[in-house]
């Protein structure tokens, strides 16, 4: 009997060639988000290596986030929840004082050369362009976060044909079906910085006061940079929290 060949760099421990295999699995789309892998013993006759050889490759990918456990239905891929990332640093309530996922709406786009910082982040080459979104998030209308959105024209290049009120609520999910790119997770980093003109306009604030800045890297299920997006929030509704044992 033959088996798919794993990786090829036998300096590898054989678990972790299996794991970058799954990995190719997952980044192209042979395994989706919120489906289940093979099981155990489908994944042993498959690759015909030990079960323990399995469990370690997938225990590494459930540890990358990769993959996620489920008590008595299995192992599947996991879909994470990036608006969470809201939730832990601002505190957002409706009218009715209950905690909700802010609405997003694109509001322009444009398709430029970006700058280094941008480029450094998508790992772009030189002169390659990008698209640029403008998107507001809001709650019963009002504006609570404004954000720019940098992808790579070759990846995203169908997100120039359609009309900006096409843009879905949630754009991982519409990156995916539109575009058939897949975010896995994404990279966070949290500062502090002042308005400036426009950012003072699209939050209603006073140009020069403080606003807390998410500065993402998302990406895919190959690791590689996909999304870079700068949103931005009045930091009177900022707050840190952490718990410490």
């Amino acid at each position: 009997m033959s088996f798919p060949k794993l990786g090829q760099d036998d300096r590898l421990p054989l678990y972790q060639r299996l794991r970058d295999e799954m990995m190719n699995k997952i980044a192209n789309r042979e395994w989706l988000p919120g489906e289940p892998i093979p099981t155990e013993a489908e994944l042993t006759k498959l690759y015909g290596v030990a079960v323990g050889t399995i469990r370690k490759a997938v225990d590494t990918l459930v540890s990358d986030g990769l993959l996620q456990r489920s008590q008595g239905r299995g192992t599947f891929v996991r879909r994470p929840n990036f608006d969470a990332s809201f939730f832990r640093f601002f505190r957002q309530v409706s009218s009715s004082g209950a905690q909700q996922v802010p609405e997003g709406r694109v509001i322009a786009r444009e398709l430029v050369i970006p700058d280094a910082a941008v480029q450094q982040a998508l790992q772009l080459p030189a002169g390659a362009q990008a698209i640029r979104l403008e998107r507001l998030r809001l709650i019963d209308g009002r504006t609570v976060f404004w954000e720019e959105i940098w992808l790579a024209e070759a990846r995203f290049a169908r997100l120039m044909e359609i009309e900006l009120s096409a843009f879905g609520n949630l754009l991982y999910p519409f990156y995916e079906e539109l575009c058939s790119q897949q975010i896995a997770s994404a990279q966070e980093t949290l500062s502090i910085a002042t308005a400036d003109g426009p950012t003072a306009a699209h939050l209603g604030i006073e140009e020069g006061k403080p606003v807390a800045v998410i500065e993402r890297v998302a990406l895919g299920y190959d690791r590689q940079p996909i999304e870079y997006r700068l949103s931005r929030g009045a930091a009177d509704t900022f707050r840190y929290q952490i718990d410490i044992s």
